[in-house]
C-alpha cells in the first residue's frame, strides 16, 4: 500500500512542509493538532474546549484516513501550563478511557501561538 498524505486544506501545510496525517501501511501518524475549531475558525480560550477540539479534529482525520479512534496506540500531549493537566486528562478520559493508548504528557514553554494551550499528536494502527 503506497504512502498517502492527508491534508486539512490549510495553506500552512504546504508552506511549512507537513501533512495533517500520513498513512503508511497499517499505520497513520497524525501531526500535532492544536485546539483550533475549524468550523468557526476560532481558538477557544480555555484548555478544556481546546482539548475537545483537538480530539474532534483527530477523529475527523482518522476517519478520512480509514481509521477509528479505537485504532490509536500512542498519544503525546504538549501543554503550556502544568496546572492544566487535570482538565486535559478529563477530556482524554472522555475520548480514550476504553482505548488506553500508550501516552506521554509534556509541559512546554510555548506552542506556535501564545493562545494555544495544548497540542496532541497520535499514532494509530489498523486493527486486524
Amino acid at each position: 500500500m503506497p504512502r498517502r498524505l492527508i491534508s486539512s486544506g490549510s495553506p500552512f501545510e504546504k508552506t511549512a512542509g507537513y501533512s495533517r496525517a500520513v498513512v503508511d501501511g497499517d499505520f497513520v501518524f497524525v501531526a500535532g493538532t492544536t485546539g483550533f475549531d475549524y468550523t468557526t475558525m476560532t481558538l477557544p480560550e480555555d484548555v478544556t474546549a481546546q482539548t475537545r477540539n483537538c480530539f474532534k479534529t483527530i477523529g475527523n482525520v482518522l476517519k478520512e484516513a480509514g481509521f477509528a479512534m479505537e485504532d490509536i496506540v500512542r498519544a503525546t500531549y504538549y501543554i503550556t501550563n502544568a496546572a492544566d493537566a487535570d482538565a486535559v486528562f478529563a477530556v482524554c478520559g472522555e475520548n480514550l478511557s476504553e482505548i488506553r493508548p500508550a501516552a506521554t504528557i509534556v509541559t512546554v514553554a510555548a506552542l506556535y501561538k501564545p493562545e494555544m494551550k495544548i497540542e496532541i499528536e497520535v499514532t494509530a494502527k489498523r486493527r486486524s
